[in-house]
């Protein structure tokens, strides 16, 4: 195939999925075995990871990552309005609220924000990987009220799944169309986009105020540095006798040893815990 002189080197759209993916369900094996979160919240939290994979591209102003997230953007605040203020008004007037929100999020804002970015630019860098973790925890914990550790481990999968395109973007010459092309490197992996100080500056102010509007991070710190989440890890890891119930394997435990109760909750519970009212009179 022959290379393109307009296009950037970029993994194509199937390969960021793949890539999101693969990573995101490998970490999140990793977090249901230890049981960190009860497996419900475990979903949400790797599709966060796999969003993250192709987020960089939102750029694109008509690539699929792009039109797809700014959908996904306007149903879940149309919606969010929706019942926000469903108890205050009439029905032809809630009708009117989804629908322009609706229509605001999608084409206003997906036009706004293509005509002020530029591909390859202050997306494709880690202080925007940072911002889009930041931002995923503000919504698990503000939005959907999720509890602190959760939304952070979900700012992880993102974070992860964002640098992981970044590498790719890299590694694979591949453009959009999916023509084989090597250009340069260095124009997708970067700390920051030099190129465009004043988008960069934009960037790291609403990474600041993203961080301010994100529950703690403690908890999840906490639990990453548990010696029982480790432990517990450590345990599943491998199977204690058979490989899927076919292949016996030596015993590497003592026979003593009673058997792991199975994943129930998880140490991080679905919302913040919410005080108890006092008692009426």
């Amino acid at each position: 195939m022959a290379p393109s002189r307009e296009s950037d080197a970029m993994a194509n759209f199937t390969t960021h999925i793949a890539a999101g993916t693969l990573v995101s369900g490998s970490l999140a094996t990793l977090t249901l075995a230890a049981d960190v979160i009860a497996p419900e919240n475990l979903i949400p939290v790797t599709l966060a990871g796999v969003l993250g994979s192709v987020l960089p591209d939102i750029d694109l102003r008509e690539s699929r990552p792009s039109r797809a997230m700014f959908a996904g953007l306007a149903i879940f605040f149309s919606f969010a309005v929706l019942f926000s203020v469903a108890d205050r008004y009439s029905i032809a007037e809630l009708w009117l609220l989804w629908l322009g929100t609706l229509i605001l999020i999608r084409y206003g804002l997906h036009a706004i924000f293509h005509n002020a970015s530029v591909h390859r630019g202050t997306w494709h860098s880690l202080i925007a990987a940072l911002f889009a973790a930041a931002a995923t925890a503000v919504v698990f914990g503000n939005v959907l009220d999720r509890h602190a550790g959760v939304a952070w481990l979900a700012a992880a999968f993102m974070f992860v799944g964002f640098v992981v395109h970044l590498i790719l973007d890299e590694v694979y010459s591949v453009d959009i169309a999916d023509r084989r092309l090597k250009n340069s490197f260095g124009t997708a992996l970067k700390i920051v986009d030099r190129r465009y100080p004043y988008a960069t500056a934009g960037m790291a102010a609403a990474l600041a105020l993203a961080v301010w509007l994100a529950p703690s991070p403690t908890p999840f710190f906490t639990g990453l540095s548990s010696r029982d989440m480790w432990a517990e890890l450590n345990a599943q890891l491998l199977p204690k006798e058979r490989w899927f119930g076919l292949v016996k394997l030596p015993s590497l435990v003592a026979e003593t040893e009673p058997p792991a109760e199975a994943i129930t909750t998880g140490t991080l519970p679905d919302s913040e815990p919410q005080p108890e009212a006092p008692p009426s009179r």
